[in-house]
């Protein structure tokens, strides 16, 4: 399911802000940015999204902007500038050089200055981060829900219209058997002269009443129904059973197809195909 969530907060002299998208897709596939020097955070990261997403494409963009404290420290190497000065007053005095020497030309003197990093906590930093994390992922988690529930109600009615159509499939299966063995006494009596065996249309209505037979695969289908239904309304991750459960339901489903004789039950086999396909791709943006 597609979501978005954005969380920004001030924490420790830091101004961080979060945005992570998810999109849909078939495994959790999960990248970041985030600033290089907070490099090591991006694992943790990974795992924080997984305990919401279970299943999609997930984007997660960083920002930590320093807005207070000190982040670096820049010392001046006295020694070393008294020793530059020192020696350009030599070339001065023994050259006769015009003496101009001024502050920028400090800077342009090796190793006149040292910078020193500031100790970084990268525990603190981690908690920081992820406390905004967590406040943006609980927003996209909203917004998939909204989403999870239209899809909820769009398979219940397509659940509903299979359970309709093998009410109709078990209507309709009897039926052909009684108007095979119509047929099969028709025909025999046009071919034959003396008296038909009623026996012999029996036996032959009953073989076909077995080849045609579907009461195993509706009884099965329905029952898959119903644990689908059951699936929808818990809350645990569910993504991939419901693939197993659609897999089932097509081969039941192709089976029917398989043994109908009837033009009308063929046509409901078509009908709760594609009303299969329609689940097969609706869940898919299930977790």
């Amino acid at each position: 399911m597609t979501g978005f969530g954005r969380s920004q907060n001030i924490i420790d002299g830091r101004e961080i802000t979060v945005e992570i998208r998810a999109v849909n897709h078939k495994f959790l596939e999960f990248s970041a940015r985030v600033p290089r020097k907070y490099g090591y955070i991006e694992e943790k990261l990974k795992s924080v999204v997984g305990g919401f997403v279970k299943r999609g494409k997930a984007e997660v963009n960083i920002t930590i902007n320093q807005i207070s404290g000190k982040e670096v420290t820049v010392t001046v190497n006295r020694d070393v500038v008294e020793s530059y000065v020192s020696a350009l007053r030599e070339l001065e005095q023994e050259f006769h050089l015009e003496d101009n020497l001024c502050l920028s030309d400090v800077f342009r003197m090796t190793d006149a200055f040292t910078i020193v990093k500031s100790e970084v906590d990268e525990d603190a930093v981690w908690e920081a981060v992820k406390s905004v994390v967590e406040v943006a992922l609980d927003k996209l988690v909203s917004m998939r829900k909204v989403e999870g529930d239209k899809l909820k109600h769009d398979i219940q009615s397509r659940l509903d219209f299979i359970e309709d159509a093998v009410s109709e499939i078990e209507i309709l299966s009897p039926d052909s058997v009684v108007k095979h063995r119509e047929k099969l006494l028709e025909r025999m009596n046009e071919v034959v002269s003396k008296g038909v065996d009623e026996q012999r249309i029996l036996l032959e209505a009953a073989i076909f009443a077995e080849k045609t037979a579907v009461d195993e695969e509706t009884v099965r289908l329905r029952s898959h129904v119903e644990q689908f239904r059951e699936l929808l309304d818990t809350e645990d991750v569910v993504g991939r059973k419901l693939d197993f459960l659609v897999q089932e339901m097509n081969r039941e489903i192709n089976t029917i197809g398989s043994k109908a004789q009837e033009l009308s039950v063929t046509r409901i086999v078509v009908d709760l195909k594609s009303e299969l396909e329609k689940i097969r791709e609706q869940i898919q943006n299930i977790e």
